[in-house]
C-alpha cells in the first residue's frame, strides 16, 4: 500500500514536469523561421536579377546589332548595382538571422540550466520525503498493534507530503514562467 502512494508520488511528480515542458511553445522559433524565409526571398532575387544581368550583356541594341549601345552598358550598370543593393540586403539579414539563432541557443541552454536545477531541487525533495516515508513506517511498524490511529496519521502525513510536494511544484512553475515572460 505504501510502495504505492510512494509510486503514484513520483509518477505524479513527473507527470506535472513533463506537462509544463510540453506546454511551452517557442515563438523565438517562428521568428528564426520569418527571418529565413526573409534571406531566402533576397537570394531568390538577387538569382533573377543576376540572370537580367547575364542577359543584359548579350543584347546589342547599336549599328546594326553587332555593338553595345551606352543605353546598353548603363543598363547592365544599373542591374548590377541593383545586385550589388540586394547582396548587402542580403548580408544584413544574415547577420540578424545569426543573432536570432544565437539568442535561441542560449535561451534553450539557460533553461536546460534551470531544468537541471529545478530536477536537482525535485530529487532533493523526493529523498527528503522517502526519509520522511521510512520514519513514518518505523512508526507504523512500532504501533502498529495500537489500531487504526496510527494508519490514519500515516496517511494524513503522505497527503500532507503530496499537497506541499504539489505546491512547490507549482511556485517553481511560475517563477519559471515569469523568468521566461522577462526574457521574453
Amino acid at each position: 500500500m505504501i510502495k504505492s502512494l510512494r509510486s503514484l508520488f513520483l509518477l505524479s511528480i513527473l507527470f506535472c514536469f513533463l506537462g509544463q515542458a510540453k506546454s511551452q511553445t517557442n515563438p523565438d522559433s517562428s521568428s528564426f523561421e520569418v527571418q529565413r524565409s526573409r534571406v531566402n526571398d533576397l537570394l531568390d532575387a538577387r538569382q533573377q536579377k543576376f540572370g537580367a544581368y547575364d542577359t543584359s550583356l548579350t543584347q546589342k541594341t547599336g549599328l546594326f546589332g553587332l555593338f553595345k549601345s551606352k543605353g546598353d552598358m548603363q543598363k547592365s550598370i544599373d542591374i548590377l548595382k541593383d545586385i550589388v543593393i540586394t547582396d548587402n540586403n542580403i548580408f544584413l539579414e544574415t547577420q540578424k538571422l545569426l543573432k536570432i539563432k544565437d539568442f535561441e541557443k542560449d535561451k534553450f541552454q539557460q533553461l536546460a540550466t534551470d531544468y537541471d536545477k529545478q530536477v536537482s531541487a525535485y530529487i532533493g525533495t523526493i529523498s527528503k520525503l522517502q526519509k520522511e516515508n521510512e520514519k513514518l513506517r518505523a512508526q507504523v511498524d512500532k504501533t502498529s498493534g495500537s489500531g487504526g490511529i496510527g494508519n490514519i496519521l500515516l496517511y494524513v502525513a503522505l497527503l500532507v507530503i503530496l499537497v506541499l510536494g504539489y505546491l512547490l511544484y507549482k511556485s517553481r512553475a511560475q517563477q519559471l514562467a515569469e523568468k521566461q515572460q522577462n526574457i521574453g
